[in-house]
């Protein structure tokens, strides 16, 4: 799991590295920065959307998942018991920047493939790339949100552990139909993130989580009854 924990220990080094530069930068520079990190997360959330949409082979597919996973979500209030927790340890805006950190660092082609090419080929290149993207991510981010932001490393080494485990039982399904649709559904997730960040939209991102597993659910459906 060489390639996780790179990518883990990055993030910390990033948290902590921003951390400490924020101490330093005024609150108008502070909201200067908020203001980019919105901005950057809803143009990140774009591009995976519009290099993904033209691949879609089930163009209602991510209409469906949004919905299904939306309710789901709401349901179980994923979302306000994230708060809960985080609001006990932040008086900030910390809970906004740490499902940003979340979505922005597990929800990609490069999270998800890694881990299963470094324990089936024992290729670590997806996720040295990862790390690196992940190190200047997460320096923005603290600098931006403070240290709290290194909590997204713990969730990225189980998130890419769990992966990396089951890589030779998953392997088979993450075929590029399904990473398309995946990223469709992480995009807009992403997107609306920085919806939020900017005070646009607070849209709740994490209630729609569970809605990047309905491709997952149909894609193995189709393999099933075929």
């Amino acid at each position: 799991m060489i390639g996780t924990i790179v990518n883990t220990i990055c993030i910390l080094v990033g948290s902590f590295v921003g951390s400490a530069l924020k101490k330093g930068i005024k609150e108008e520079y502070q909201s200067a920065l908020f203001t980019a990190m919105g901005f950057a997360a809803t143009a990140l959330g774009i591009n995976a959307i519009v290099q993904n949409m033209p691949n879609s082979k089930y163009p209602v597919l991510f209409i469906v998942s949004l919905s299904v996973g939306g309710l789901i979500g709401t349901m179980i209030d994923f979302d306000g018991k994230f708060k809960n927790v985080v609001d006990r340890f932040s008086k900030t805006d910390l809970s906004k920047g740490l499902s940003t950190a979340i979505l922005l660092f597990c929800i990609g082609t490069l999270s998800i493939l890694g881990p299963v090419e470094s324990a089936l080929n024992n290729n670590h290149t997806y996720l040295f790339t990862n790390a690196t993207l992940d190190l200047v991510t997460s320096m923005a981010l603290a600098a931006t949100y403070g240290i709290g932001i290194a909590f997204a490393a713990v969730v990225l080494f189980i998130w890419q552990g769990l992966i990396y485990l089951c890589a030779k039982y998953i392997e088979p399904f993450l075929t590029a139909e399904l990473m398309t649709e995946v990223s469709i559904v992480g995009g807009i997730l992403i997107l609306s993130s920085g919806l939020s960040i900017l005070g646009i939209k607070d849209s709740k991102s994490l209630n729609m989580l569970p809605a990047l597993f309905v491709p997952v659910l149909w894609f193995i459906g189709l393999a099933l009854f075929q």
